[in-house]
């Protein structure tokens, strides 16, 4: 008996999955959830041998939820909206993959898969291979995400393309918000709290109420008069750290353990 748990953050998706497994045979849904922390949850309670996921949900992400699996971990199907590039890596390593909109056929197909899977209890190994691609996969799908990313600001009459990747640290104007980015600086008509939401924050810090840097762009940081602190970026330019920003900042740079 496959015992099937479903994870994606979009309620119609979970319910086509639901409508397709319930015309095959020996498979139960024991639950269902639309987030990494409730799904990390129902895995430990219920210990289902087959996991149907998501790539993106909220607060968290597949690779995360990845991570954290031990012990008798469940085969795995990704069902994802994913193109080619990132699928190719899923599919050496998964069970199998499941395009979006679901195809009632193609999940039944990934099913039979996981079933031999489970079967042969290579659960483990498939594991293994899964964790053994998570961090170099999640820095390519983030830099290709970073390279697609762009702003368009309008300066001097012309309307300039200024890609995420180039910018070296932003800053708030009032209900604006000033890139710096190239030697140059931009002045683009978004408030810097919106902008933040928008950001890789793999890629991106906030280090003041005011300020946003690129943390590869980061030297080093310098404390000042009265203790106060500064960040410091690649071709000397200082932004103020505020003191409210401090330990959120030295738990984000904390190396792993």
């Amino acid at each position: 008996m496959i015992r099937a748990l479903i994870l994606d953050d979009e309620p119609l998706a979970r319910r086509r999955v639901k409508r397709a497994l319930a015309g095959l045979g020996s498979v139960e849904i024991v639950g269902e959830a639309g987030n990494i922390r409730e799904g990390a949850d129902l895995i430990r309670a219920l210990t289902p041998n087959l996991l149907l996921l998501d790539v993106q949900m909220p607060n968290g992400d597949a690779f995360e939820l990845i991570e954290q699996l031990d012990g008798q971990a469940p085969a795995i199907i990704f069902v994802t909206a994913y193109d080619q590039y990132a699928i190719a890596a899923f599919e050496a390593r998964a069970v199998d993959y499941v395009l979006k909109p679901v195809a009632f056929d193609r999940l039944a197909l990934a099913v039979e898969r996981a079933r031999g899977v489970i079967a042969r209890q290579e659960q483990e190994e498939q594991l293994a291979e899964l964790r053994s691609v998570v961090s170099s996969l999640r820095g390519e799908l983030r830099e290709r995400a970073d390279a697609d990313t762009c702003f368009w600001v309008s300066t001097r009459g012309e309307t300039i393309r200024v890609p995420v990747t180039d910018i070296l640290w932003i800053q708030a104007e009032r209900d604006y918000a000033r890139l710096h980015a190239c030697g140059r600086s931009y002045l683009y008509h978004e408030s810097l709290a919106s902008i933040a939401e928008r950001l890789d924050p793999a890629n991106f810090i906030r280090v003041h109420r005011s300020a946003i840097i690129h943390r590869r762009r980061l030297r080093c940081f310098r404390r000042g008069q009265f203790a106060s602190l500064t960040a410091v970026l690649d071709e000397g330019t200082e932004v103020r750290v505020g003191r409210t920003y401090e330990r959120t900042i030295r738990s984000a740079l904390k190396p792993p353990a």
